[in-house]
């Protein structure tokens, strides 16, 4: 698993933007690192355990022609 050590100012969202790319994955970083869940700005120095995402394409993101109802 990777880590991730937070500088002064980090949030929850600035991190998954940083680590995943998107912010949609702030809930997979807090769930991996449930001693912090309490914090919502980070001081500097503390290191999180960041896991891999698996992503999933769901219906409603493909195409029409791609889906099974279209």
């Amino acid at each position: 698993m990777k880590t991730y050590t937070t500088v002064s100012g980090d949030m929850w969202d600035l991190i998954s933007k940083k680590v995943y790319g998107d912010e949609k994955f702030t809930d997979v970083l807090i769930n991996a690192n449930p001693e912090y869940r309490m914090l919502y700005t980070f001081p500097a120095g503390i290191t999180l355990d960041i896991p891999e995402i698996e992503e999933r394409i769901s219906a409603d993101d493909l195409p029409p022609w791609k889906r099974a109802d279209g």
